[in-house]
C-alpha cells in the first residue's frame, strides 16, 4: 500500500473458504481496510493459473454519519485494477458498478484481467488497486497474487484438403469476418451485466476432444506445418446435438463464418463474451436475449473441423481465457452474501 492512511488503517489478509463451491480455485482471499470515513472489502482470486483470469470484488462503504458526502460526490468514485510484473505493468482492467446503495451509500464494484497461457509463477507478480476517491483524491494500495505452474497439452493435427483451403484462407471475406468479431469482442459495456453466478458448460458431454490453451501443430496437404495455440475446449458429441447457453446475456453474433462455421457469440459482462463454433444450425439470432441453459443451436462441423464437435470458448477483454475457470464463483458473491 502506497498511501499513508493504508499504513496506518487496520489491514486484514484472511482465506475465506467456499464452502458450497467445487472448483479448481477453493478459496478467495479477502483484504480490508477501515477508517472513520469509509471502508473497502476486496475478495479476489490470489492464485490462478496460466490462461485463467484473476477477478476482483471491491465493495465500497462510507462510514458514519458525520463523514458522508453527497451522492454525487460518492458516486464519482472510479477504480481500477492493474497487473504488475516486478516494476512493468502487463494488464489494467476498470472496475464497473455492480450494486449501488445510495441510501447506504455503498458500491459494489467488480472487473477482471485475463491471464497469458504462456506466463509462469514468480514472486514478483502483484496486483495494484488504484481508486479515485470521490473523483478526486487518486489513491492505491498492492495485492499480493502469484501464478501456479500448468502444463498444456501438445496436438498434431494433420488437414485434408478442405481444411488446408480454409486455414490458409486468405480473402478479403475471411479478413473481414476476423476483423468484426475482434471489434464484437473488444466491446466493453459497463452497462451490459446480465450474470454474476457461476456459468454452466453448454453441453452435458464430458468427452472432450480438445483442451484449452493445447500447443497445436497443424500439417497442411502441401506437407507443411504450421503452429498455433487452441483458444478453447472442444466437446466430440455428434452432429445434432443440442448446444445451450451457458449463462444469460445478449446474443451479439450469429453468423456464418469461414474459419469457425455457424457462430455463436454471447456477451455476458462487460469484456466477457462466450463463444460457440462449429454448429450445423442456430436457434438464435444477434440481438436475442438468453437464459443460462436456453438452446442456441445444434452442434456440427461446419467451418475448419475435422469431426463433429462443439467448440466453447470464453473471451476477457479480447483474450481467450480457459471456460473452465468461470464455471465457479468467479465473482465471489456467495463469499461476500455469507
Amino acid at each position: 500500500m502506497k498511501n499513508k492512511r493504508f499504513f496506518y488503517s487496520l489491514v486484514k489478509l484472511a482465506t475465506v473458504i467456499f464452502a458450497l463451491l467445487l472448483s479448481t480455485v477453493a478459496y478467495a482471499k479477502e483484504a480490508s481496510f477501515s477508517n472513520e470515513e469509509y471502508d473497502i472489502n476486496v475478495y479476489y482470486n490470489e492464485l490462478a493459473a496460466p490462461g485463467d483470469a484473476v477477478f476482483v470484488r471491491l465493495k465500497f462503504t462510507q462510514g458514519s454519519k458525520k463523514t458522508k458526502v453527497e451522492k454525487s460526490r460518492f458516486e464519482a468514485t472510479t477504480a481500477s485494477l492493474e497487473l504488475w510484473y516486478g516494476e512493468k505493468r502487463v494488464r489494467r482492467s476498470v472496475f464497473y458498478i455492480l450494486e449501488q446503495d445510495s441510501n447506504k451509500n455503498t458500491q459494489t464494484m467488480l472487473t477482471g484481467i485475463p491471464l497469458s497461457s504462456w506466463w509462469n509463477p514468480d514472486p514478483i507478480w502483484k496486483l495494484t488497486i488504484k481508486y479515485k476517491l470521490y473523483g478526486e483524491k487518486n489513491l492505491e494500495f498492492d495485492l499480493p497474487f502469484n501464478i501456479t505452474t500448468k502444463e498444456f497439452d501438445k496436438d498434431y493435427i494433420p488437414l485434408d484438403d478442405r481444411n488446408t483451403k480454409i486455414s490458409t484462407n486468405t480473402s478479403p471475406e475471411r479478413v473481414s469476418q476476423s476483423e468484426k468479431l475482434t471489434r464484437v469482442l473488444e466491446t466493453i459495456n459497463p452497462q451490459n451485466i446480465y450474470q454474476t453466478t457461476a456459468f454452466t458448460p453448454p453441453t452435458p458431454a464430458t468427452r472432450r476432444t480438445s483442451t484449452f490453451a493445447s500447443r497445436r501443430i497443424y500439417k497442411y496437404t502441401s506437407g507443411k506445418e504450421v503452429t498455433g495455440l487452441h483458444y478453447g475446449t472442444d466437446y466430440g458429441i455428434p452432429t445434432g446435438s443440442e448446444v445451450r447457453a451457458c449463462a444469460d446475456g445478449r446474443v451479439v453474433m450469429a453468423e456464418m463464418r469461414i474459419s469457425t462455421g455457424w457462430t455463436v457469440v454471447i456477451e455476458h459482462l462487460p469484456g466477457l463474451y462466450s463463444l460457440y463454433y462449429h454448429q450445423n444450425e442456430l436457434k438464435v439470432k444477434e440481438g436475442d436475449m438468453v437464459k443460462a441453459g436456453d438452446l442456441i443451436g445444434l452442434s456440427g462441423m461446419t467451418g475448419l473441423a475435422t469431426g463433429p464437435h462443439l467448440h466453447w470458448e470464453m473471451r476477457l477483454n479480447l483474450e481467450a481465457v480457459n471456460p473452465d475457470f468461470f464455471t465457479k464463483d468467479f465473482t465471489f458473491a456467495s463469499v461476500e452474501n455469507k
